[in-house]
């Protein structure tokens, strides 16, 4: 879908990124608009013109939800997900190409996350992701229970909310459609500049399957660029959506909350980091030491380290002393060569590295009394060692495969390091879990991982603290008495 522009005597196809209300395909009123890094111009319908029509309004249009049973919810999401194949869906593929022009990863890694979207919506991973995260018999009807004596009946209805989504990964777009429909709720996707074509994908793929479902027809899904404070004060109104769920980095959960207020719940997947321990057990042989860096890269180079839960720091108890860093800028020299050997589905040179990252590791190469820095001269990616016990103080800068190891003595000395932004712990080995797992939380941690297996979260748990699919939801008592 795309609409031609004639420039200087050149015809050029033009992409549409369209919008989806409700079962309809609108691609009246285009605006023209600039993906994210500049590689790519769009056309979308101009939500302003449809902000009457964004909302569902009459809250009483969501009844036509709960004449599905939850078994009827999993037979249309296993339905559309074998429609999800990447070898047979136009939309899919076209949207895929598409994403390499806009999202912040490379072709390989945008391949490979496409091709897992038909396998996020199997029967068994949507039954069990519902039944962890909310709990089936709360979504299907009154479940009663008794609480100081007294017959309570509860149930878990869904909301009208507006989803503002990441684009570091296509996958976000799909579990917010399988979230909203588990929770039988009405969905507003406001979608992200470097990903503006997964979820009408997705959507189109649903209205091909049936566009008077009613799963279908709760779904809307439209771009409009971030503060136009004019559009969003119009739409983000009680009487319009109930919930926000806003994922995203610091300016846009910020800018999210001035409309907050009574009456509209703002729940919220903050921008998170993530850092790695490794103890002293890594330096009890090669072998030990190897399996270590190996696990380490993964961690930092998985998704071009686009992701919250990639490791940026890593905190080592190689010891401080001069043998101590020497043995810590061994480790670094295997976990840069070990990065550079991931498979290219899972991490590559960076798309584009950020210049003032690039500016500061440049600037620290000259401090090599204080610092080591292995690699990054053609931009693919670095290890920095710190020769005192402190990370960078550009940390909260780290990315495209750039990650800092510190040494310590003790392991007590990474609590400081640990605070309400540390989303995934990554530990090796697994026994040194035990001493970190009812401490580091009290700092702010909220995810503990096997070293190696930061990317590999599980969609049925709990995320970045909360259980957002709980906080999605509305939770109604009915108080029985005689």
């Amino acid at each position: 879908m795309g609409i031609e522009s004639t420039v200087e005597g050149v015809t050029k196809t033009m992409p549409i990124a369209p919008l989806i209300l409700r079962g309809r395909i609108v691609t009246d009123h285009l605006i023209e608009v600039g993906g994210r890094g500049g590689d790519l111009i769009f056309h979308t319908p101009d939500a302003r013109r449809f902000a009457d029509q964004l909302p569902l309004g009459d809250p009483g249009r969501l009844a036509d939800l709960y004449a599905l049973s939850f078994e009827n919810i999993l037979d249309y999401l296993e339905a559309l997900g074998k429609r999800l194949d990447m070898r047979s869906n136009v939309h899919l593929q076209q949207a895929c190409r598409l994403s390499y022009l806009t999202a912040p990863t490379t072709p390989p890694i945008v391949d490979a996350s496409y091709a897992a979207l038909s396998a996020m919506f199997a029967r068994n991973h949507v039954r069990e992701m519902a039944e962890k995260t909310v709990g089936i018999r709360y979504l299907e009807g009154w479940v009663e229970e008794e609480l100081d004596g007294l017959r309570l009946g509860v149930r878990c209805f869904g909301a009208r909310t507006l989803h503002i989504i990441a684009g570091n990964s296509p996958m976000i777009s799909a579990l917010t459609i399988i979230r909203n429909a588990i929770l039988r709720s009405d969905a507003i996707i406001k979608t992200p500049s470097n990903d503006p074509f997964t979820a009408p994908a997705i959507a189109q793929t649903m209205i091909d399957l049936d566009p008077d479902h009613p799963i279908t027809r709760h779904l809307t899904v439209a771009y409009w660029r971030g503060g136009d404070e004019a559009f969003e004060e119009r739409l983000y109104q009680p009487h319009n959506v109930e919930k926000i769920m806003a994922w995203g980095g610091f300016a846009s959960v910020k800018h999210v909350t001035r409309y907050i207020q009574p009456g509209l719940e703002l729940v919220s997947l903050d921008p998170k980091r993530s850092a790695s321990i490794i103890g002293a057990q890594a330096f009890a042989s090669e072998e030990g030491m190897a399996d270590a860096a190996k696990r380490l890269a993964t961690d930092i180079g998985a998704m071009n380290q686009v992701g919250c839960v990639n490791a940026r720091v890593v905190y080592v108890q190689s010891g401080t002393d001069e043998e101590g860093v020497d043995r810590l800028k061994r480790f670094g020299a295997a976990t840069y060569r070990a990065m550079l050997d991931l498979p290219q589905a899972i991490s590559t040179k960076p798309k584009r590295y950020d210049q003032e990252l690039k500016g500061e590791v440049d600037a620290i190469r000259l401090s090599d009394d204080w610092y080591s820095v292995i690699g990054g001269a053609e931009e693919e990616g670095a290890i920095i060692v710190s020769h005192m016990p402190d990370p960078v103080d550009f940390a909260t800068r780290l990315g495209d495969r750039t990650a800092n190891l510190v040494p310590i003595d003790a392991i007590a000395e990474v609590t400081a390091a640990v605070d309400a932004y540390t989303q995934t712990v990554g530990v090796y080995p697994e026994s040194l879990k035990a001493e970190l797992l009812n401490v580091l939380p009290l700092y702010g941690a909220q995810r503990f991982v096997t070293l190696g297996h930061a990317v590999e979260a599980t969609l049925a748990s709990a995320q970045d603290g909360i259980e957002p699919v709980r906080r999605m939801g509305k939770w109604i008592i009915n108080e029985i008495r005689d």
